[in-house]
């Protein structure tokens, strides 16, 4: 007899598309090695907040080819649920390449026509039936296709006392849609949000704001907003109260990835009840460990993690 009893509510939902990575050390040219991997923004945080302790499920559509199934069992691995990713007949898995190497071409990205491109509202089921804590979603979904629009507009609409928490990271990505495109369409999902992550050099690009205080003044209905600024630190503005926490020193070998870390840090902080100043601090201690690798994904929680819980000395 089959088990039909419901499932234990999870902490998060991440929806998003992960593809499969091809990265050389060396400069792309013919006869370069390549390494096989995946990546994806949404799927990152997902796997963060699995090694940091939380249960955790991605959301998305995969295509019915090798790259599909390497995509999948590699986020199980990480001990992330993917019960809620579909398989497509007739769409294949997205990927890109890192050709990150000096005088490499950066990331190139072969993702049109995915089958992450044909999420939609009907797949916000598979979101819901979780019974989630928080349910994460970033703006590269959106630039995918229109029905992918209407999948994070769905998520992030009007909603009941009780339901799960609306988290977005805003991820502009300009070899998506360029920011005269992406700019109107991301602030009003980003104002739809109880969180919402963004870079101040991103906000800068999109909407003209060159400081955290003016990233507020156009989002000042978001119950947490948290502004990154690099290497400088982050601000939280939670009402009218702002909690800035320094970035500590990193050397970088490789930033993909690191602002996935840097919100999967964050959230655990607020999944666990800390304050502001201890979220901050998880995000940055999250992000400089991705930062320190050639990963994408928090593969090891940062050393540091149980003593930021526990009670470090924080900012404020």
């Amino acid at each position: 007899m089959s088990d039909t009893s419901p499932r234990p509510p999870l902490d998060a939902v991440c929806v998003g598309e992960t593809m499969a990575v091809l990265h050389s050390a060396d400069p792309l040219a013919a006869g370069a090695s390549l390494t096989l991997g995946t990546g994806g923004a949404e799927s990152n945080v997902a796997v963060a907040l699995a090694r940091l302790g939380h249960t955790a499920a991605w959301v998305s559509r995969v295509g019915d080819d090798p790259f599909g199934r390497i995509v999948t069992d590699a986020v199980s691995r990480w001990g992330v649920d993917v019960e809620g990713v579909a398989v497509d007949p007739d769409r294949p898995t997205g990927m890109y390449v890192k050709d990150t190497a000096p005088g490499g071409a950066g990331v190139l990205y072969y993702r049109s026509g995915s089958a992450a491109s044909a999420l939609s509202a009907a797949d916000a089921e598979r979101v819901w039936s979780r019974r989630a804590r928080l349910v994460h979603l970033s703006g590269i979904t959106p630039a995918l296709s229109a029905r992918a629009a209407a999948l994070v507009e769905h998520l992030l609409a009007g909603r009941a006392d009780g339901d799960a928490l609306r988290s977005f990271d805003v991820n502009h990505r300009p070899a998506l849609w360029p920011a005269r495109v992406a700019a109107p369409v991301l602030l009003d999902l980003a104002r739809r949000a109880d969180i919402v992550f963004v870079g101040r050099d991103e906000a800068e690009r999109l909407w003209g704001t060159p400081t955290a205080e003016d990233v507020r003044a156009v989002l000042p209905e978001v119950a947490a907003l948290v502004v990154k600024d690099a290497e400088h630190g982050a601000t939280c503005f939670s009402g009218a109260s702002a909690v800035f926490e320094p970035s500590p020193g990193v050397e970088v070998v490789e930033a993909v990835g690191a602002g996935d870390a840097f919100a999967a840090g964050f959230l655990s902080g607020l999944l666990d009840g800390l304050p502001v100043g201890r979220r901050l601090r998880l995000g940055h201690a999250a992000a400089g460990a991705v930062l320190r690798s050639r990963g994408d994904t928090l593969e090891t929680p940062p050393g540091d993690v149980a003593e930021i819980r526990s009670g470090g000395p924080v900012s404020r």
